[in-house]
């Protein structure tokens, strides 16, 4: 059986001793080493080369955003989890963004710690439950985000105005006495909106334009 070698992370000493224990009771992970900062664990990286590393966040010196990065850029083939008391976003998606592999919290579950290990050892990313809700919310942000400039760009000024007036109820005439236009003129306005939108019908374009934030005050 491979052994899958790690190296632990963190500045508190009863922390890196608890975790080497506990993985030294899992057949085929090795312990190789431990470091109390970034700058230890980027030196760590060099001179035993785990196979993956446990990163804690918060540390004296370098902290393990800037230590999983520089590990990441110097050391592709050593994979880095980290492993934190925080669940704060900007941590979670700097961590991400920084290459690690995974981000649990250290009340994690040791066989979800070591099903971590080995899926980050593979190639594959495990996420904390609680972080997982908070990269999907962020993903869904950013996705409505460029959904609403995409059709905002594909809706011309005039559309937007007319969009902006069905979204406060009125109708084509009264639309078309508002902005002085032909009523024949508003309903062909209407008809690209509801293109444009991919809705089927008035209500629906409404309902779109309520929800991606297409209107304004």
């Amino acid at each position: 059986m491979a052994l899958i070698r790690v190296a632990i992370v963190d500045d508190q000493t009863l922390i890196r001793e608890g975790l080497a224990a506990l993985l030294a009771l899992v057949p085929d992970l090795q312990v190789v080493g431990q470091a109390a900062d970034g700058q230890a664990a980027i030196e760590l990286a060099a001179a035993q080369s785990p196979d993956v590393i446990l990163m804690d966040v918060r540390m004296p010196g370098l902290n393990g955003v800037a230590a999983t990065r520089e590990i990441r850029r110097r050391f592709p083939a050593t994979r880095v989890i980290v492993l934190t008391t925080f669940d704060d976003d900007e941590y979670v998606f700097q961590s991400l963004q920084a290459g690690a592999s995974g981000y649990l919290l250290k009340n994690a579950d040791p066989d979800y710690l070591a099903a971590a290990i080995r899926a980050a050892h593979a190639g594959d990313s495990m996420l904390d439950p609680a972080v997982t809700q908070k990269v999907i919310q962020r993903a869904v942000s950013v996705e409505g985000t460029a959904l609403q400039l995409t059709l905002s760009e594909k809706l011309t000024p005039r559309e937007r105005e007319i969009l902006h007036l069905m979204v406060k109820g009125a109708t084509n005439a009264e639309i078309a006495a508002s902005l002085c236009l032909s009523t024949g003129t508003v309903k062909n306005h209407v008809s690209h909106i509801l293109d444009k939108l991919g809705a089927r019908d008035r209500a629906q374009a409404i309902r779109h334009a309520v929800e991606w934030g297409l209107t304004y005050e």
